[in-house]
Protein backbone atom coordinates (compact mmCIF):
# COMPACT_ATOMS: atom_id res chain seq x y z
CA UNK A 1 0.00 0.00 0.00
CA UNK A 2 1.15 3.54 -0.75
CA UNK A 3 -0.07 6.64 1.06
CA UNK A 4 -0.98 9.89 -0.66
CA UNK A 5 -0.83 13.17 1.27
CA UNK A 6 -3.79 15.20 0.08
CA UNK A 7 -4.21 18.94 0.56
CA UNK A 8 -2.40 19.16 3.88
CA UNK A 9 -1.14 22.48 5.19
CA UNK A 10 2.37 22.54 6.66
CA UNK A 11 0.88 22.72 10.19
CA UNK A 12 -1.35 19.70 9.53
CA UNK A 13 1.53 17.73 8.04
CA UNK A 14 3.80 18.59 10.97
CA UNK A 15 1.18 17.49 13.51
CA UNK A 16 0.55 14.25 11.68
CA UNK A 17 4.24 13.42 11.34
CA UNK A 18 4.89 14.23 15.00
CA UNK A 19 2.26 11.82 16.37
CA UNK A 20 3.99 8.73 17.82
CA UNK A 21 2.58 5.37 16.76
CA UNK A 22 2.45 4.20 20.38
CA UNK A 23 0.27 5.46 23.20
CA UNK A 24 -3.01 7.36 23.23
CA UNK A 25 -3.43 10.74 21.59
CA UNK A 26 -6.16 13.40 21.61
CA UNK A 27 -6.13 15.99 18.83
CA UNK A 28 -8.28 19.02 19.66
CA UNK A 29 -9.34 21.12 16.67
CA UNK A 30 -12.20 23.45 15.70
CA UNK A 31 -14.55 22.97 12.73
CA UNK A 32 -12.71 23.22 9.42
CA UNK A 33 -9.29 22.47 10.92
CA UNK A 34 -9.06 19.21 8.94
CA UNK A 35 -9.75 16.66 11.67
CA UNK A 36 -11.51 14.18 9.36
CA UNK A 37 -8.79 14.38 6.73
CA UNK A 38 -6.10 13.89 9.36
CA UNK A 39 -8.05 11.04 10.97
CA UNK A 40 -8.07 9.22 7.61
CA UNK A 41 -4.36 9.96 7.11
CA UNK A 42 -3.53 8.81 10.64
CA UNK A 43 -5.40 5.54 10.16
CA UNK A 44 -3.53 4.82 6.93
CA UNK A 45 -0.15 5.68 8.45
CA UNK A 46 -0.82 3.36 11.39
CA UNK A 47 -1.85 0.59 9.00
CA UNK A 48 1.44 1.04 7.13
CA UNK A 49 3.25 -0.12 10.28
CA UNK A 50 1.46 -3.45 9.96
CA UNK A 51 -1.01 -2.74 12.75
CA UNK A 52 -4.66 -3.56 11.98
CA UNK A 53 -6.44 -0.23 12.18
CA UNK A 54 -10.10 0.76 12.56
CA UNK A 55 -11.32 4.28 11.81
CA UNK A 56 -14.43 4.87 13.93
CA UNK A 57 -17.27 7.38 13.85
CA UNK A 58 -20.55 7.61 15.69
CA UNK A 59 -22.45 8.68 12.58
CA UNK A 60 -23.08 6.24 9.75
CA UNK A 61 -23.27 9.15 7.32
CA UNK A 62 -19.83 10.38 8.40
CA UNK A 63 -18.58 6.80 7.93
CA UNK A 64 -19.88 6.95 4.35
CA UNK A 65 -17.99 10.20 3.86
CA UNK A 66 -14.71 8.84 5.23
CA UNK A 67 -14.62 5.45 3.47
CA UNK A 68 -13.99 6.85 -0.05
CA UNK A 69 -11.49 9.33 1.42
CA UNK A 70 -9.47 6.47 2.90
CA UNK A 71 -9.56 4.69 -0.46
CA UNK A 72 -8.47 7.83 -2.30
CA UNK A 73 -5.57 8.45 0.08
CA UNK A 74 -4.40 4.85 0.17
CA UNK A 75 -5.82 1.98 -1.83
CA UNK A 76 -8.50 -0.70 -1.63
CA UNK A 77 -6.10 -2.94 0.32
CA UNK A 78 -5.18 -0.17 2.76
CA UNK A 79 -5.65 -2.37 5.80
CA UNK A 80 -8.01 0.14 7.37
CA UNK A 81 -11.56 -0.74 8.37
CA UNK A 82 -13.96 2.23 8.45
CA UNK A 83 -16.88 1.53 10.79
CA UNK A 84 -19.35 3.09 13.17
CA UNK A 85 -18.54 2.63 16.83
CA UNK A 86 -21.80 0.73 17.31
CA UNK A 87 -21.01 -1.82 14.61
CA UNK A 88 -17.41 -2.31 15.71
CA UNK A 89 -18.42 -2.80 19.35
CA UNK A 90 -21.13 -5.28 18.38
CA UNK A 91 -18.63 -7.19 16.25
CA UNK A 92 -16.10 -7.36 19.06
CA UNK A 93 -18.61 -8.46 21.70
CA UNK A 94 -20.31 -10.97 19.42
CA UNK A 95 -23.87 -12.18 19.17
CA UNK A 96 -26.31 -10.72 21.66
CA UNK A 97 -24.38 -7.56 22.56
CA UNK A 98 -26.60 -6.13 25.34
CA UNK A 99 -28.05 -2.67 24.64
CA UNK A 100 -28.91 0.13 27.05
CA UNK A 101 -31.80 2.59 27.06
CA UNK A 102 -29.62 5.49 25.85
CA UNK A 103 -28.95 3.82 22.48
CA UNK A 104 -25.50 2.55 23.47
CA UNK A 105 -24.53 -0.71 25.12
CA UNK A 106 -24.60 -2.25 28.58
CA UNK A 107 -21.11 -1.05 29.44
CA UNK A 108 -20.62 -3.17 32.61
CA UNK A 109 -21.21 -6.27 30.46
CA UNK A 110 -18.58 -5.03 28.00
CA UNK A 111 -16.15 -4.27 30.83
CA UNK A 112 -16.65 -7.78 32.20
CA UNK A 113 -15.85 -9.32 28.85
CA UNK A 114 -12.75 -7.12 28.51
CA UNK A 115 -11.64 -8.10 32.02
CA UNK A 116 -11.81 -11.76 30.98
CA UNK A 117 -8.97 -11.00 28.59
CA UNK A 118 -11.05 -10.98 25.42
CA UNK A 119 -9.05 -8.14 23.86
CA UNK A 120 -8.66 -7.53 20.11
CA UNK A 121 -4.92 -7.14 20.80
CA UNK A 122 -2.43 -5.44 18.49
CA UNK A 123 -5.13 -3.11 17.22
CA UNK A 124 -5.10 0.64 16.66
CA UNK A 125 -8.27 2.74 16.82
CA UNK A 126 -8.65 6.18 15.24
CA UNK A 127 -11.80 8.08 16.20
CA UNK A 128 -13.18 11.01 14.23
CA UNK A 129 -15.51 13.44 16.03
CA UNK A 130 -14.52 11.68 19.22
CA UNK A 131 -16.66 13.91 21.41
CA UNK A 132 -19.65 12.05 19.94
CA UNK A 133 -18.76 8.85 21.84
CA UNK A 134 -19.58 8.44 25.55
CA UNK A 135 -16.92 8.39 28.29
CA UNK A 136 -17.67 4.69 28.85
CA UNK A 137 -16.32 3.89 25.38
CA UNK A 138 -12.91 5.31 26.28
CA UNK A 139 -12.83 3.42 29.57
CA UNK A 140 -13.45 0.23 27.59
CA UNK A 141 -10.56 1.08 25.24
CA UNK A 142 -8.30 1.40 28.28
CA UNK A 143 -9.36 -2.04 29.53
CA UNK A 144 -8.78 -3.51 26.08
CA UNK A 145 -5.27 -2.10 25.94
CA UNK A 146 -5.60 -0.79 22.39
CA UNK A 147 -3.89 2.35 21.13
CA UNK A 148 -6.35 5.16 20.42
CA UNK A 149 -6.00 8.42 18.50
CA UNK A 150 -9.00 10.73 18.94
CA UNK A 151 -9.84 13.80 16.86
CA UNK A 152 -12.41 15.93 18.68
CA UNK A 153 -13.90 19.34 19.43
CA UNK A 154 -15.94 19.57 22.61
CA UNK A 155 -17.71 22.71 21.34
CA UNK A 156 -19.57 20.39 18.96
CA UNK A 157 -21.15 18.11 21.57
CA UNK A 158 -24.88 17.69 20.95
CA UNK A 159 -26.19 15.06 23.39
CA UNK A 160 -25.84 14.17 27.06
CA UNK A 161 -24.10 10.88 26.27
CA UNK A 162 -21.14 12.57 24.59
CA UNK A 163 -17.73 13.37 26.06
CA UNK A 164 -15.75 16.43 26.99
CA UNK A 165 -12.04 16.40 26.20
CA UNK A 166 -11.28 15.92 29.90
CA UNK A 167 -13.57 12.87 30.00
CA UNK A 168 -11.81 11.38 26.97
CA UNK A 169 -8.44 11.84 28.66
CA UNK A 170 -9.63 10.35 31.95
CA UNK A 171 -11.18 7.39 30.16
CA UNK A 172 -8.02 6.56 28.24
CA UNK A 173 -5.72 7.10 31.23
CA UNK A 174 -2.35 8.15 29.89
CA UNK A 175 -3.11 10.38 26.91
CA UNK A 176 -1.15 13.11 25.12
CA UNK A 177 -3.13 16.12 23.89
CA UNK A 178 -2.25 17.95 20.67
CA UNK A 179 -3.72 21.21 19.40
CA UNK A 180 -4.81 21.73 15.80
CA UNK A 181 -5.70 25.22 14.59
CA UNK A 182 -6.99 26.88 11.47
CA UNK A 183 -10.29 26.85 9.58
CA UNK A 184 -9.96 25.60 6.02
CA UNK A 185 -13.65 24.96 5.37
CA UNK A 186 -15.61 28.14 6.05
CA UNK A 187 -15.40 31.62 4.65
CA UNK A 188 -14.67 34.49 7.00
CA UNK A 189 -18.33 35.54 6.88
CA UNK A 190 -19.64 32.09 7.83
CA UNK A 191 -17.08 31.71 10.61
CA UNK A 192 -18.05 35.13 11.97
CA UNK A 193 -21.67 34.00 12.27
CA UNK A 194 -20.61 30.68 13.83
CA UNK A 195 -18.55 32.57 16.42
CA UNK A 196 -21.81 34.01 17.75
CA UNK A 197 -22.71 30.50 18.96
CA UNK A 198 -19.27 29.37 20.17
CA UNK A 199 -19.36 28.02 23.74
CA UNK A 200 -15.63 27.87 24.52
CA UNK A 201 -13.40 30.46 26.13
CA UNK A 202 -12.70 32.18 22.81
CA UNK A 203 -13.81 31.41 19.25
CA UNK A 204 -11.20 30.21 16.75
CA UNK A 205 -9.41 32.79 14.62
CA UNK A 206 -11.39 33.83 11.55
CA UNK A 207 -10.22 32.43 8.20
CA UNK A 208 -9.06 34.70 5.39
CA UNK A 209 -11.23 33.33 2.58
CA UNK A 210 -14.04 35.70 1.65
CA UNK A 211 -17.59 34.88 0.54
CA UNK A 212 -21.18 36.12 0.72
CA UNK A 213 -22.64 36.87 4.11
CA UNK A 214 -25.06 34.31 5.57
CA UNK A 215 -28.68 35.13 4.81
CA UNK A 216 -31.90 34.72 6.79
CA UNK A 217 -35.09 34.11 4.76
CA UNK A 218 -38.66 34.53 5.95
CA UNK A 219 -40.47 31.59 4.29
CA UNK A 220 -44.25 31.71 3.93
CA UNK A 221 -44.70 27.94 4.01
CA UNK A 222 -43.46 24.56 2.77
CA UNK A 223 -43.72 25.53 -0.90
CA UNK A 224 -41.55 28.59 -0.28
CA UNK A 225 -38.90 26.30 1.20
CA UNK A 226 -39.07 24.10 -1.89
CA UNK A 227 -38.76 27.06 -4.27
CA UNK A 228 -35.78 28.45 -2.35
CA UNK A 229 -33.97 25.11 -2.54
CA UNK A 230 -34.72 24.56 -6.23
CA UNK A 231 -33.47 28.06 -7.02
CA UNK A 232 -30.26 27.65 -5.01
CA UNK A 233 -29.43 24.28 -6.56
CA UNK A 234 -30.16 25.37 -10.14
CA UNK A 235 -28.07 28.52 -9.76
CA UNK A 236 -25.12 26.52 -8.43
CA UNK A 237 -24.53 23.59 -10.79
CA UNK A 238 -21.85 21.24 -9.60
CA UNK A 239 -22.21 22.34 -5.98
CA UNK A 240 -23.29 20.20 -3.06
CA UNK A 241 -26.24 21.63 -1.12
CA UNK A 242 -26.84 20.30 2.37
CA UNK A 243 -30.38 20.82 3.65
CA UNK A 244 -30.39 20.28 7.41
CA UNK A 245 -33.74 20.01 9.20
CA UNK A 246 -34.93 19.29 12.71
CA UNK A 247 -37.27 16.30 12.24
CA UNK A 248 -37.51 13.12 10.21
CA UNK A 249 -41.06 14.05 9.21
CA UNK A 250 -39.80 17.29 7.71
CA UNK A 251 -37.15 15.33 5.81
CA UNK A 252 -39.70 13.07 4.12
CA UNK A 253 -42.08 15.92 3.34
CA UNK A 254 -39.27 17.97 1.83
CA UNK A 255 -37.76 15.18 -0.28
CA UNK A 256 -41.25 14.40 -1.64
CA UNK A 257 -41.82 18.01 -2.67
CA UNK A 258 -38.37 18.28 -4.25
CA UNK A 259 -38.85 15.10 -6.27
CA UNK A 260 -42.19 16.34 -7.56
CA UNK A 261 -41.04 19.90 -8.25
CA UNK A 262 -37.61 19.23 -9.78
CA UNK A 263 -36.89 15.50 -10.26
CA UNK A 264 -33.93 16.34 -12.51
CA UNK A 265 -32.05 17.57 -9.43
CA UNK A 266 -32.00 13.99 -8.10
CA UNK A 267 -32.23 14.94 -4.42
CA UNK A 268 -30.84 12.54 -1.83
CA UNK A 269 -31.91 11.99 1.76
CA UNK A 270 -30.38 10.19 4.72
CA UNK A 271 -32.21 8.95 7.78
CA UNK A 272 -30.78 6.78 10.52
CA UNK A 273 -34.16 5.05 10.75
CA UNK A 274 -33.59 3.35 7.39
CA UNK A 275 -31.67 0.07 7.58
CA UNK A 276 -30.83 -0.12 3.86
CA UNK A 277 -31.69 1.34 0.48
CA UNK A 278 -31.80 4.86 -0.93
CA UNK A 279 -32.33 6.59 2.41
CA UNK A 280 -29.43 4.76 4.05
CA UNK A 281 -26.62 4.76 1.45
CA UNK A 282 -25.78 8.03 -0.31
CA UNK A 283 -23.32 9.22 -2.92
CA UNK A 284 -21.86 12.23 -1.15
CA UNK A 285 -19.53 12.98 -4.07
CA UNK A 286 -22.53 13.83 -6.26
CA UNK A 287 -23.57 17.49 -6.54
CA UNK A 288 -27.11 18.58 -5.73
CA UNK A 289 -29.32 18.59 -2.64
CA UNK A 290 -28.88 16.23 0.29
CA UNK A 291 -31.55 16.35 3.01
CA UNK A 292 -30.26 15.31 6.45
CA UNK A 293 -31.38 15.53 10.05
CA UNK A 294 -29.44 17.77 12.38
CA UNK A 295 -28.26 14.71 14.31
CA UNK A 296 -26.47 13.39 11.19
CA UNK A 297 -24.78 16.62 10.08
CA UNK A 298 -21.74 16.45 12.34
CA UNK A 299 -18.44 16.10 10.47
CA UNK A 300 -19.96 16.76 7.05
CA UNK A 301 -19.30 19.68 4.72
CA UNK A 302 -21.30 21.12 1.82
CA UNK A 303 -20.66 23.98 -0.59
CA UNK A 304 -24.00 25.50 0.43
CA UNK A 305 -25.94 24.75 3.61
CA UNK A 306 -29.62 25.55 4.09
CA UNK A 307 -31.32 25.34 7.48
CA UNK A 308 -34.94 26.14 6.54
CA UNK A 309 -36.78 25.49 9.82
CA UNK A 310 -35.15 27.58 12.52
CA UNK A 311 -38.64 28.41 13.84
CA UNK A 312 -38.56 24.97 15.50
CA UNK A 313 -36.21 26.56 18.05
CA UNK A 314 -38.49 29.51 18.80
CA UNK A 315 -39.34 28.28 22.29
CA UNK A 316 -35.81 27.20 23.20
CA UNK A 317 -33.59 29.13 25.59
CA UNK A 318 -31.23 31.02 23.25
CA UNK A 319 -28.52 31.07 25.93
CA UNK A 320 -28.46 27.30 26.46
CA UNK A 321 -25.18 25.61 25.62
CA UNK A 322 -27.00 22.80 23.80
CA UNK A 323 -28.77 25.15 21.39
CA UNK A 324 -25.65 27.23 20.79
CA UNK A 325 -23.62 24.11 20.04
CA UNK A 326 -26.31 22.95 17.61
CA UNK A 327 -26.16 26.19 15.64
CA UNK A 328 -22.37 26.21 15.82
CA UNK A 329 -22.35 22.80 14.14
CA UNK A 330 -25.00 23.82 11.58
CA UNK A 331 -23.22 27.00 10.53
CA UNK A 332 -19.79 25.41 10.21
CA UNK A 333 -21.00 22.74 7.76
CA UNK A 334 -20.99 25.39 4.98
CA UNK A 335 -17.96 25.93 2.76
CA UNK A 336 -19.24 28.84 0.65
CA UNK A 337 -22.80 29.88 1.48
CA UNK A 338 -25.13 29.61 4.45
CA UNK A 339 -28.89 30.19 4.28
CA UNK A 340 -31.18 30.10 7.31
CA UNK A 341 -34.97 30.18 7.06
CA UNK A 342 -37.98 30.51 9.34
CA UNK A 343 -41.76 30.45 9.10
CA UNK A 344 -43.93 32.94 10.96
CA UNK A 345 -43.91 36.63 11.67
CA UNK A 346 -40.99 36.86 14.09
CA UNK A 347 -37.40 35.73 13.83
CA UNK A 348 -36.45 32.97 16.28
CA UNK A 349 -34.88 34.52 19.38
CA UNK A 350 -31.69 32.53 18.83
CA UNK A 351 -31.09 34.61 15.66
CA UNK A 352 -32.81 37.89 16.44
CA UNK A 353 -29.87 39.63 18.12
CA UNK A 354 -27.32 38.84 15.40
CA UNK A 355 -26.21 42.05 13.72
CA UNK A 356 -27.37 42.69 10.17
CA UNK A 357 -23.81 43.07 8.94
CA UNK A 358 -23.26 39.43 10.04
CA UNK A 359 -26.62 37.90 9.06
CA UNK A 360 -28.40 39.53 6.11
CA UNK A 361 -32.19 39.56 6.28
CA UNK A 362 -34.44 38.96 3.27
Amino acid sequence: MTLTYLDLTPAQRNLLDALPFTGNHLVDGPPGSGKSLLAAQRALMTALTGTPTVLLTRSNLLRQSLAPLVEALGSEDAGVTVATAHSWLAGWYGEGAPRADDGWYDWPAFYERAALGESPGGLSLVVDEGQDLPPAFYRLCRLLGVGVTVFADECQRLTDTQSTLAEIERGLGVCARHGLGGNHRNTRQIAELAAHFHTGAAPPALPERIGPRPRLHRLAGPEAVTELLVSLVRERPGHSVGVVVNSTRTQFELITRLERRAPELKPQMYTAQATHGRYRTLDLSRPGPVVVHRASAKGLGFDTVVVPDTETDAAADPTSAGLRMAYYVLATRARRELHLGFAGADEPVVLADIARDVLVRG
